[in-house]
């Protein structure tokens, strides 16, 4: 029995994760190997989602530093 969840924290990644190293060695066409191809997918789709997070935050933090340079040059300081 196939037993997933999507992925939305950090623990339920890990878990993820820790299931796909159990699941490595299941032959494509079973049931284990169906739960690794879901699993992959939903990992997948995690870490693009994170990657996007990640590069909004950079992106986020680089345009409020180059502001309060701007406003700071602005003012004379």
């Amino acid at each position: 029995m196939m037993n997933v969840k999507p992925i939305h924290t950090e623990d339920d990644y890990n878990a993820a994760l820790a299931r796909v190293d159990e699941l490595w060695e299941a032959a494509p066409g079973t049931p284990r190997g169906d739960e690794l191809e879901v699993l992959a997918v939903l990992i997948g789709h995690y870490e693009e989602k994170i990657d996007s997070l990640d590069d909004f935050s950079e992106k986020l933090q680089a345009d409020s530093i180059e502001a309060i340079s701007y406003l700071m040059e602005q003012r004379g300081l």
